[in-house]
Protein backbone atom coordinates (compact mmCIF):
# COMPACT_ATOMS: atom_id res chain seq x y z
CA UNK A 1 0.00 0.00 0.00
CA UNK A 2 1.49 3.27 -1.12
CA UNK A 3 1.08 6.38 1.01
CA UNK A 4 -0.50 9.26 -0.92
CA UNK A 5 1.50 12.46 -0.88
CA UNK A 6 0.45 15.20 1.50
CA UNK A 7 -1.30 18.22 0.00
CA UNK A 8 -1.62 21.35 2.06
CA UNK A 9 -4.87 23.02 1.09
CA UNK A 10 -3.70 26.45 2.24
CA UNK A 11 -0.50 26.41 0.19
CA UNK A 12 -1.50 29.59 -1.67
CA UNK A 13 -2.10 31.38 1.62
CA UNK A 14 1.27 30.15 2.90
CA UNK A 15 2.94 31.43 -0.27
CA UNK A 16 1.22 34.81 0.06
CA UNK A 17 2.32 35.15 3.67
CA UNK A 18 5.84 34.17 2.76
CA UNK A 19 5.86 36.80 0.02
CA UNK A 20 4.41 39.41 2.41
CA UNK A 21 7.18 38.67 4.89
CA UNK A 22 9.83 39.03 2.20
CA UNK A 23 8.33 42.33 1.05
CA UNK A 24 8.26 43.57 4.65
CA UNK A 25 11.92 42.57 5.03
CA UNK A 26 12.83 44.48 1.86
CA UNK A 27 10.84 47.54 3.02
CA UNK A 28 12.67 47.46 6.36
CA UNK A 29 16.03 47.21 4.60
CA UNK A 30 15.16 50.19 2.39
CA UNK A 31 13.95 52.21 5.39
CA UNK A 32 17.15 51.44 7.33
CA UNK A 33 19.16 52.64 4.34
CA UNK A 34 17.02 55.80 4.25
CA UNK A 35 17.57 56.33 8.00
CA UNK A 36 21.32 55.91 7.57
CA UNK A 37 21.25 58.61 4.89
CA UNK A 38 19.46 60.84 7.40
CA UNK A 39 22.17 60.12 9.97
CA UNK A 40 24.79 61.12 7.41
CA UNK A 41 22.92 64.36 6.70
CA UNK A 42 22.76 65.13 10.44
CA UNK A 43 26.48 64.43 10.81
CA UNK A 44 27.21 66.78 7.91
CA UNK A 45 24.96 69.46 9.43
CA UNK A 46 26.78 69.15 12.75
CA UNK A 47 30.11 69.54 10.97
CA UNK A 48 28.77 72.63 9.18
CA UNK A 49 27.66 74.14 12.52
CA UNK A 50 31.09 73.50 14.01
CA UNK A 51 32.75 75.10 10.97
CA UNK A 52 30.41 78.13 11.13
CA UNK A 53 31.06 78.56 14.86
CA UNK A 54 34.80 78.31 14.24
CA UNK A 55 34.50 80.94 11.52
CA UNK A 56 32.61 83.19 13.94
CA UNK A 57 35.25 82.70 16.66
CA UNK A 58 38.04 83.47 14.22
CA UNK A 59 36.29 86.65 13.05
CA UNK A 60 35.83 87.80 16.64
CA UNK A 61 39.34 86.83 17.71
CA UNK A 62 41.15 88.50 14.86
CA UNK A 63 42.79 91.69 15.94
CA UNK A 64 41.75 93.54 12.76
CA UNK A 65 38.59 95.43 12.21
CA UNK A 66 35.68 93.38 10.96
CA UNK A 67 32.73 95.26 9.59
CA UNK A 68 29.33 94.91 11.16
CA UNK A 69 28.02 93.64 7.85
CA UNK A 70 30.57 90.81 7.85
CA UNK A 71 29.83 89.95 11.48
CA UNK A 72 26.10 89.93 10.76
CA UNK A 73 26.65 87.72 7.68
CA UNK A 74 28.69 85.27 9.73
CA UNK A 75 26.06 85.26 12.48
CA UNK A 76 23.32 84.62 9.90
CA UNK A 77 25.38 81.75 8.50
CA UNK A 78 25.79 80.24 11.99
CA UNK A 79 22.06 80.53 12.65
CA UNK A 80 21.21 79.00 9.27
CA UNK A 81 23.51 76.02 9.83
CA UNK A 82 22.02 75.49 13.29
CA UNK A 83 18.55 75.58 11.77
CA UNK A 84 19.59 73.04 9.13
CA UNK A 85 21.02 70.84 11.88
CA UNK A 86 17.74 71.05 13.77
CA UNK A 87 15.78 70.08 10.65
CA UNK A 88 18.17 67.19 10.00
CA UNK A 89 17.68 65.95 13.59
CA UNK A 90 13.89 66.09 13.22
CA UNK A 91 14.08 64.28 9.88
CA UNK A 92 16.31 61.59 11.41
CA UNK A 93 13.81 61.16 14.22
CA UNK A 94 11.02 60.71 11.69
CA UNK A 95 13.07 58.18 9.74
CA UNK A 96 13.84 56.22 12.91
CA UNK A 97 10.11 56.08 13.65
CA UNK A 98 9.55 54.73 10.14
CA UNK A 99 12.19 52.05 10.73
CA UNK A 100 10.41 50.99 13.91
CA UNK A 101 7.07 50.85 12.08
CA UNK A 102 8.61 48.70 9.31
CA UNK A 103 10.26 46.49 11.94
CA UNK A 104 6.88 45.96 13.63
CA UNK A 105 5.29 45.20 10.27
CA UNK A 106 7.99 42.62 9.54
CA UNK A 107 7.48 40.99 12.94
CA UNK A 108 3.73 40.71 12.28
CA UNK A 109 4.33 39.24 8.81
CA UNK A 110 6.79 36.73 10.27
CA UNK A 111 4.27 35.70 12.94
CA UNK A 112 1.60 35.18 10.27
CA UNK A 113 3.92 33.05 8.16
CA UNK A 114 5.07 31.02 11.15
CA UNK A 115 1.47 30.35 12.15
CA UNK A 116 0.62 28.90 8.76
CA UNK A 117 3.90 26.94 8.70
CA UNK A 118 3.00 25.36 12.05
CA UNK A 119 -0.46 24.51 10.72
CA UNK A 120 1.10 22.87 7.68
CA UNK A 121 3.53 20.88 9.83
CA UNK A 122 0.71 19.77 12.16
CA UNK A 123 -1.52 18.69 9.26
CA UNK A 124 1.37 16.84 7.62
CA UNK A 125 2.13 15.05 10.90
CA UNK A 126 -1.56 14.09 11.22
CA UNK A 127 -1.55 12.84 7.62
CA UNK A 128 1.58 10.77 8.21
CA UNK A 129 0.21 9.35 11.48
CA UNK A 130 -3.10 8.43 9.86
CA UNK A 131 -1.38 6.61 7.02
CA UNK A 132 1.03 4.90 9.40
CA UNK A 133 -1.97 3.50 11.30
CA UNK A 134 -3.63 2.38 8.05
CA UNK A 135 -0.48 0.67 6.84
CA UNK A 136 0.03 -0.97 10.23
CA UNK A 137 -3.58 -2.22 10.21
CA UNK A 138 -3.09 -3.70 6.74
CA UNK A 139 0.12 -5.40 7.86
CA UNK A 140 -1.65 -6.73 10.96
CA UNK A 141 -4.48 -8.14 8.82
CA UNK A 142 -1.94 -9.81 6.51
CA UNK A 143 -0.07 -11.26 9.46
CA UNK A 144 -3.33 -12.54 10.97
CA UNK A 145 -4.37 -14.10 7.63
CA UNK A 146 -0.97 -15.83 7.34
CA UNK A 147 -1.26 -17.02 10.95
CA UNK A 148 -4.78 -18.38 10.35
CA UNK A 149 -3.61 -20.29 7.28
CA UNK A 150 -0.82 -21.76 9.33
CA UNK A 151 -3.25 -22.84 12.07
CA UNK A 152 -5.72 -24.37 9.53
CA UNK A 153 -2.94 -26.20 7.70
CA UNK A 154 -1.62 -27.73 10.92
Amino acid sequence: METPSFTFRLERVRTLRERAEEEAREALTQEIRHRDEGQTLLDEARADVRAACEMNRNAMASGGLTSAVNLRAIQNYVERTEQLQSHAAIELSRREAEVEAKRDHLAAAARDRQAIEKLKERQQAEHNAEWAVRIQNTLDELALAVHRRGVVAA
